[in-house]
């Protein structure tokens, strides 16, 4: 009977660990995504293989919209051709990608302002603290809901190319 009773207790035990939450981690077996592109004044991006669209977004973006990012904390979301060069499974905003900003060129134009540049701009989800913001409410970053970053989290890989249009 002890055995018994311990094989079910672990059985339980085993099926109750299973009931948790789901994983924010998504797999993905699809075509490559060769680049992302994004359209500032439409807040939509798009996820490429080659010239053919793999998904579709809404975005938010940083709370000051119009325009290149130039310096820090200007709250802007910067405009060009950049790599997604990290990413953040611990952030804030659920999960992210960082976005190689600032390149030689972003650095050299804020050096002649007299400014820095700013840096730490990602593909974000909302997470927990941001889940009801509404319009462009980042500080330059891109947002998606966070069942969206858990899609493109597991679909782009580092080094892929995104280019951010005015």
């Amino acid at each position: 009977m002890t055995l018994t009773r311990r094989t079910m207790m672990v059985s339980l035990a085993a099926l109750l660990a299973g009931c948790g939450q789901p994983s924010k981690f998504k797999s993905y077996n699809g075509p490559e995504v060769t680049n992302l592109i994004v359209a500032k004044k439409r807040r939509r991006m798009w996820l490429m293989h080659n010239d053919t669209i793999l998904r579709r977004y809404r975005i938010a973006l940083g709370f000051a919209p119009k325009g290149d990012k130039t310096v820090e904390g200007d709250g802007k979301t910067p405009e060009g051709t950049y790599f997604i060069d990290r990413r953040n499974a611990n952030s804030r905003f659920h999960l992210s990608l960082g976005i190689s900003y600032p390149n030689a060129q972003d650095r050299a134009e804020a050096a002649r302002l007299g400014q820095k540049p700013g840096g730490d701009i990602f593909i974000h989800g909302r997470g927990p603290r941001f889940s009801k913001a509404r319009g462009d409410w980042t500080w330059g970053c891109i947002a998606v809901d966070d069942d969206e970053i858990e899609e493109i989290y597991a679909m782009v890989r580092n080094g892929t190319r995104i280019d951010i249009l005015p």
